[in-house]
């Protein structure tokens, strides 16, 4: 795994590619790519990084792992390359954001136009094995973007984290709420949305009336 990350990022996170933990992360990833189809592809792993700088990061998105599927992963949570099918989260998310802000389904399911804005689209893990969801966490990725939460909520203000489901809530643990808006709710997969716990939580529309307020640039959802 080469650690093609932008240099805004590689200044904040320099401490953790010291560490043990990071170096035996590495060395479990380069094994996996080697011997498993694993995703995204390896230039893609900290697309999220390079898409959106630490300098503009105003938006957080947490995710959990990557898609399993073929060709679905692109490095940024819960979106997809241009021309594959939506997943049925994606599907649920635009769903959500045509009835919070009016704006059309979107055809394609590339998000990186949300993290050219400063949209932060961080799964809690950054890699997975094709077919097997989960399959590489517990191997030291959670430590690290645990510590991309933990700068982001030192260092800088007014940044709008939303925790989506029971694993992005546990990273709330992390942020200082009295310096960030922290929007929570059930996650946007057809088990929890069809029970209630997603659709109308309007959080789109509610992190733009934040980001109004404090004087930032809305987000063009």
């Amino acid at each position: 795994m080469n650690i093609n990350i932008s240099d805004s990022w590689k200044k904040v996170l320099s401490g953790e590619f010291e560490k043990e933990y990071f170096k035996n992360l590495v060395s479990f990833v380069r094994s996996e790519y080697h011997t498993h189809n694993c995703y995204p592809k390896g230039n893609e792993i900290f697309a999220a990084f390079n898409h959106c700088s630490f300098e503009n990061v105003k938006v957080v998105i947490l995710g959990q792992d990557p898609y399993h599927g073929e060709g679905q992963a692109n490095g940024l949570c819960f979106s997809v390359h241009k021309g594959i099918p939506h997943p049925p989260s994606l599907v649920n998310i635009f769903k959500e954001l045509q009835a919070d802000t009016g704006k059309m389904y979107p055809v394609n399911g590339d998000l990186g136009y949300l993290a050219n804005q400063g949209v932060l689209l961080l799964n809690a893990t950054l890699t997975v094995r094709s077919s097997q969801a989960g399959s590489h966490q517990k191997k030291g990725w959670e430590f690290f973007t645990d510590a991309v939460i933990e700068h982001l909520s030192e260092k800088k203000q007014g940044i709008v984290f939303l925790l989506w489901g029971g694993y992005a809530k546990k990273k709330g643990s992390k942020i200082d709420q009295k310096k960030h808006l922290v929007l929570s709710s059930g996650h946007p997969s057809p088990l929890s949305a069809n029970r209630g716990y997603w659709f109308g939580n309007k959080h789109f529309s509610e992190t733009n009336s934040y980001l109004r307020k404090i004087g930032k640039q809305e987000i063009q959802w």
